[in-house]
């Protein structure tokens, strides 16, 4: 049994990696502070428009953060 992957934990593991904050996530991807947080705490899910942004600013596929490789 695969093991569920968590897209606010894939989220905060690539921002780190990259060395940015949430505030910069979120500016980077044109979002706010607290969404960059809801959705790391896994209390939101991002649309796939969202997804797409945060992908973008992290210069990965949006793949990567809803398979967390």
């Amino acid at each position: 049994m695969e093991a569920v992957v968590l897209i606010g934990d894939t989220l905060k593991r690539l921002r780190t990696e990259h060395a940015l904050t949430q505030e910069e996530l979120a500016a980077n991807a044109g979002l706010t502070t607290a969404a960059v947080a809801r959705i790391e705490r896994n209390e939101a899910n991002p649309r796939p428009s969202t997804l797409r942004k945060l992908a973008q600013a992290l210069e990965v596929e949006p793949s990567e953060l809803v398979r967390g490789k």
